[in-house]
């Protein structure tokens, strides 16, 4: 791993991520362009998001299941908004085994259309309700503008697709794993997110609703990191999924969908990154702590590899996630710079004083330097090593909090977004219709990021046009 500088984020931070994707030995460029190769180390943080999310929506009745990445081109046109707003996005196969398909074969963009099907098949009964199924799978949509995590032609992702008997069912369902996704952001990845409703203008086509989660970047953009989409009966009209009512009437279900994706790794990325690399959050972490064995000489060696081999062992046996890095034809320093630059919350030193003093160096990556090194005794290592990856979880998600309110910014007229949006989010009451929320998009750049949740109490002026507002609106630039 070459140890040339990385561009620094207040210099370029576009460039600051593209490069840290691939010298973190996250990523790579795949042959056809704006696809990615997704290498073990950002895999294994992608497997520790699976797990993170999969406890959470198993707790729920969730289960896993596989559908086809090939959808009859037929499908997509059954639900009108739903192609239309995929359309420019599909990627579409016309022949097959060197014959042109009777019906042109569309390569999966979203599933709704292939379980919508599936499900108009397995549902009769008010008893095979509720449908709680999730699919961990590839999806493709032909983005022109692409860049590796946040936005590839092809992505990995989990999408849940439920099916209800009632509105109220779906709507408590939708909410529901809303509240798992921001769960999961605040407490897995030490990410805060902002949870709300989304703008007619950005809800999911042929959703009636769609919440999400948004996280603000390093450089004060908005990344939306997840969404929980409410799909009415519309998807249950266009597929004609009907189920025999407990009174025998034959009603039409009601249906969610609600995704995560391989674009988390990059909110993940820039949120927490500084300009030595990545930060990654302990609890998600491929790799918790490394342990870093120093000699120079024989002698040196024979008496630090046993040591940093035992605590090695110890760390590993209490189920840390933990490296020993023994190599001899690397120093220290260039060691210290690969880890730093992968992000490893914690690096254990060991060196002949060490030994010699049954102490440890334990240094933080998120504080770099000496500030963040400490010295302590071997002796107990693991529940200090516990209580320092705790320590780290825990300042992550109170830095990338205080950066995000220090950047939120209320806003009462117009020209205050303008000026908000710049370097971070506004906030404020509005009562805009959706062509002036074009409007504000096309003139400043930034979008109408969603209705947090969290709602003040009583009524505001719209900063836009003066009428009377009865919600708060983050806008901001985004990803």
């Amino acid at each position: 791993m070459a140890a040339d500088k990385l561009t620094s984020r207040s210099e370029d931070f576009s460039e600051w991520y593209n490069q840290i994707v691939l010298k973190a030995d996250m990523a790579d460029y795949g042959p056809v362009r704006g696809t990615m190769i997704v290498k073990p180390y950002g895999w294994k943080l992608w497997e520790n998001i699976q797990g993170a999310l999969n406890s959470r929506f198993q707790a729920t009745g969730v289960e896993n299941a596989a559908f086809p990445i090939f959808i009859p081109q037929s499908f997509l046109t059954k639900e009108a908004q739903h192609v239309e707003g995929f359309a420019p996005e599909l990627a579409i196969v016309t022949h097959g085994g060197g014959k042109e398909l009777a019906e042109p074969i569309v390569v999966r963009p979203t599933s709704e259309t292939v379980i919508g099907d599936a499900y108009s098949r397995w549902i009769q009964s008010f008893r095979d309700l509720p449908v709680l199924i999730n699919c961990w799978n590839n999806v493709v949509r032909w983005e022109m503008r692409t860049r590796i995590f946040l936005r590839t032609m092809e992505f990995y992702w989990q999408e849940g697709h439920t099916a209800h008997a009632t509105a109220a069912e779906a709507e408590e369902r939708t909410l529901m794993m809303l509240d798992a996704y921001t769960d999961f952001s605040v407490n897995e990845a030490a990410v805060p997110v902002v949870p709300g409703l989304k703008s007619n203008n950005e809800t999911f086509p042929g959703a009636d609703s769609t919440y999400t989660i948004e996280a603000m970047m390093g450089d004060g953009k908005a990344l939306q990191s997840g969404t929980s989409h409410n799909l009415g009966q519309n998807f249950a009209k266009a597929f004609d999924i009907k189920y025999l009512s407990e009174e025998n009437e034959r009603e039409f279900c009601w249906t969610t969908s609600w995704g995560v994706s391989t674009r988390f790794i990059g909110a993940i990325i820039m949120t927490h990154g500084d300009d030595n690399g990545l930060i990654m959050p302990p609890r998600l972490a491929p790799i918790q702590v490394v342990v870093v064995s120093i000699f120079k000489k024989a002698k040196e060696k024979e008496a630090v590899l046993p040591v940093a081999q035992r605590i090695f062992d110890e760390l590993k046996a209490a189920g840390i996630r933990v490296k020993l890095d023994d190599r001899e034809n690397m120093s220290p320093g260039a060691k210290y710079y690969e880890w730093e630059m992968r992000g490893v919350p914690v690096r254990v030193e060991i060196g002949p004083r060490d030994v010699q003093k049954e102490s440890a160096a334990l240094a933080r990556r998120d504080i770099p330097g000496r500030d963040g090194k400490s010295f302590v005794p071997q002796e107990n290592i693991v529940a200090q090593v516990q209580n320092l990856l705790d320590t780290v979880q825990a300042a992550l998600l109170k830095r990338a909090t205080d950066f995000r309110e220090d950047n939120t910014h209320d806003v009462t007229d117009y020209a205050g977004l303008k000026t908000a949006v710049q370097t971070g989010w506004a906030r404020g009451w509005w009562a805009g219709s959706d062509e002036d929320e074009n409007i504000v998009k096309q003139e400043t750049k930034a979008t109408l990021r969603c209705y947090p949740i969290d709602q003040p109490e009583g009524e505001g002026v719209c900063f836009y046009t003066g009428k009377p507002a009865t919600r708060v609106a983050l806008f901001g630039r985004a990803y």
